[in-house]
Order: C-alpha cells, then sequence, then structure tokens
C-alpha cells in the first residue's frame, strides 16, 4: 500500500508530499489541480512502463507540464501584499515525482535536456535522477539503488555499491533497464507492482462506446481502460467472482433488474432485464449512465484486485440515485486495493469520508499553487542529481 505520495514542479503543483490510507477521496472545485494530481500519479505509473516521456511528449513536452509559477511564494505573495511575481531561480528546472509503501520507495527526477545540434529530439526532457529506498524515508542507510545520469549503482552483498549500468540512455528508465531478477530482484518487484496500477478515467458510454458493441469474449479478470470488454468482464465476475455482489449491487442500483450476458458465435453483448419489460435493453439502448456504473462495477469487482485502483470522477453522467450504491461499491472494493477517487461530487465525497480507512484531501489553490487543506506533510526526501 502506498503511504506516500510526492509531486513537485507539476502544472499547479509546486510542491505536495501526502499520506495516503487505504481509501483516499480527492476532491476540490474546479481549478483547484485535481486533474494534476490525478496526471501526475497516472505519469509515475507510466515510468514503470518505459511510457513515461512520450507521455510528457502527449501533454505538449516538458515545458507545458513544469510548474507554471515562482520558485518560491513568500509571505507577501501569500498575504497579497504584493501580486504574485516571478522570482530569482536558485534550483535546477526539475518535475520530480516519488512514492513510498510499507517496504519501499522510489522517487524520479527529470529536467531539461542538454542542448544538442545532432539530435531530433532535443525537446525531450531526460531523466536526471532515481533512486529505490527500503522503508518510508530516502537516505543514504536506506537506499539499494540509484541512478546518476547515465550511471546505476546498487548495494552489494558486500555492503559496497557497486556499478551496474554505466551507460543508461537519458531517456530510458533504470525501473525498465536495470529491474534484474538476480542483481536487483526489489527494483523487479517494485515495477511489476507498479505496473499493476489501473487507472479509469476513458470509460466511453457514447453511441459508438466499444461498451455498446458485441465484442468477443474471452476471461477477463480485468476490465480494459475503455470498457470495450465489459460484457466479458461481467460474465467472468459471474463464473468465478462474487456473483452474490453483483446481483445485489444491480438490484439497488436498478430495482428490481438484472443483467445477463448473452453469447452468439463467440460475440458477447451486456443485456439488462427491467421489471415492467417484456425483453431485455442490449448494451446500445442503455443510457450512459446505466452503462457507466455497469461499467465501474465490472472494475470494481474485479477478481483480480490490484494494489493501486485509481477512479478520476466516476459520478460522470450517474443519476445522483447511483451515488449511494457507488460509494459502497468502492468502499467494498477498498478491502481488497487501496483506492483513490478524484470526485467533486459532494454526496460521493461525502459518503466515501466516512468510510473506516478513509481520508479527506481537500484541494485548494489560493495562490496559484495547488495545496491541501489541513495537510501535515510526511517526511521526504528527492534524490540528488
Amino acid at each position: 500500500m502506498l503511504t506516500t505520495l510526492a509531486i513537485s514542479g507539476y502544472r499547479s503543483i509546486r510542491d505536495l508530499r501526502l499520506p495516503l490510507e487505504r481509501l483516499n477521496i480527492v476532491t476540490g472545485p474546479n481549478g483547484s489541480g485535481k486533474s494534476s494530481f490525478y496526471k501526475a500519479l497516472r505519469l509515475l505509473c507510466d515510468v514503470a512502463q518505459g511510457a513515461a516521456i512520450p507521455a510528457i511528449a502527449a501533454e505538449g513536452g516538458l515545458q507545458s507540464t513544469l510548474w507554471a509559477g515562482p520558485e518560491e511564494i513568500s509571505r507577501a505573495m501569500k498575504s497579497g501584499e504584493v501580486p504574485v511575481q516571478g522570482t530569482l531561480r536558485k534550483g535546477p528546472v526539475a518535475l520530480r515525482l516519488g512514492f513510498a509503501t510499507d517496504d519501499y520507495g522510489y522517487a524520479i527526477d527529470l529536467g531539461l535536456p542538454r542542448p544538442s545540434s545532432t539530435s531530433l529530439f532535443s525537446q525531450d526532457p531526460e531523466i536526471k535522477a532515481e533512486a529505490v529506498w527500503a522503508g518510508q524515508a530516502l537516505s543514504r542507510r536506506t537506499e539499494f539503488a540509484s541512478r546518476v545520469g547515465p550511471a546505476v549503482t546498487a548495494l552489494a552483498l558486500s555492503g559496497r555499491r557497486e556499478a551496474v549500468i554505466s551507460d543508461l540512455a537519458p531517456y530510458e528508465s533504470m525501473m525498465t533497464h536495470a529491474a534484474d531478477p538476480k542483481s536487483l530482484p526489489e527494483l523487479l518487484t517494485l515495477r511489476e507492482r507498479m505496473r499493476s496500477w489501473r487507472f479509469y478515467d476513458h470509460l466511453r458510454t457514447d453511441m459508438e462506446a466499444p461498451a455498446r458493441q458485441p465484442r468477443l469474449g474471452t476471461r477477463t479478470p480485468v476490465l480494459a481502460g475503455d470498457g470495450g470488454d465489459l460484457a466479458a468482464a461481467l460474465q467472468t465476475i459471474i463464473e468465478i467472482g462474487d456473483t452474490r455482489a453483483l446481483a445485489s449491487i444491480i438490484d439497488e442500483a436498478f430495482p428490481g433488474s438484472q443483467v445477463r450476458i448473452s453469447e452468439s458465435a463467440g460475440l458477447m453483448e451486456v443485456e439488462m432485464h427491467q421489471p415492467g419489460l417484456l425483453r431485455p435493453l442490449r448494451a446500445r439502448e442503455l443510457s450512459d449512465g446505466t452503462l457507466r456504473f455497469l461499467l465501474l462495477t465490472a472494475a470494481l469487482m474485479t477478481p483480480r484486485p490490484p494494489e493501486l485502483m485509481v477512479l478520476n470522477e466516476p459520478e460522470t453522467s450517474l443519476h445522483p440515485s447511483l451515488l449511494a450504491p457507488l460509494a459502497r461499491l468502492i468502499v467494498a472494493a477498498s478491502a481488497r486495493s487501496q483506492i483513490i477517487t478524484v470526485s467533486h461530487a459532494a454526496p460521493l465525497v461525502e459518503a466515501l469520508a466516512e468510510a473506516e480507512d478513509a481520508t479527506l484531501i481537500a484541494l485548494s489553490k489560493p495562490h496559484g499553487e495547488t495545496e491541501v487543506i489541513g495537510n501535515d506533510p510526511p517526511q521526504w526526501q528527492w534524490p540528488e542529481r
């Protein structure tokens, strides 16, 4: 379980260090930094996929993702005595992301590329430093693998630090190129954990959504990011998951209704049987809200729970009457996976915040900088370049 999340120099986030619990609810008004928080967490996951540099490029490049304010915000700026303005930069330009779990921690430092006259990729950010450590906090004593520039060193059995790689490219992470089962099994373990994280923010419900179309179905314990394999995912829950819980939540959300999966020549499709109707409604006939609730149900009731699941504004398109069942779904899922829910729907936020082992992360942006109301930042140390 993630116990600490740290973000520095990303969009509206200048420096944010958060303690996390089993169930985390991130909320705040529009423009407070909820999207920046979510995207930073997703970018951190991209590191383990070797996709961090392309992900930053897709956002407009490093210059578009960097903290947009001054390096420091003085007391006078916060009090309104002087306007927020640029100050002389003392440190290097950096976008830094990191987390700590119960047993391991990881951090990455990305910066501006060195000027080049030979490469057409001179706008790609460079990975300046990385570190992996044991326990909650990075220190010389707890660090067992680090990367500075092109060099990766690791703590050997002798207790000495030995070179593992000396020529790692600036666009390659040691998470993908130094995770060896023999020399660095801990790094491999951490990478696979990060790769198992699941993010749901593009569950399509439009008329052309993949979930509305009959699809070839195979056993699907993990719902795809776009929800295209919804029918197969629900059938997998029916066959090897908690069938009673599935039927119960559908009945609570849509009283008297049942979900069935039809199959023809291997093609599967969702059908909803509702009281008073002489035939079931097919997926293409369901409302956006009904389809979205079924998508969230398939994601949260997965027979293969991940270590971390992140939901971005799951209330989109849902009728207010569905927020209470959704809250119960999320709370039940948090018993098997750590959950981070980003939402501005007050009824959903309030229902989740009442759950055991839940923490409310309320964001605000009083001076252009995303802050957490009442936050007590945990101990944190970034790796040195």
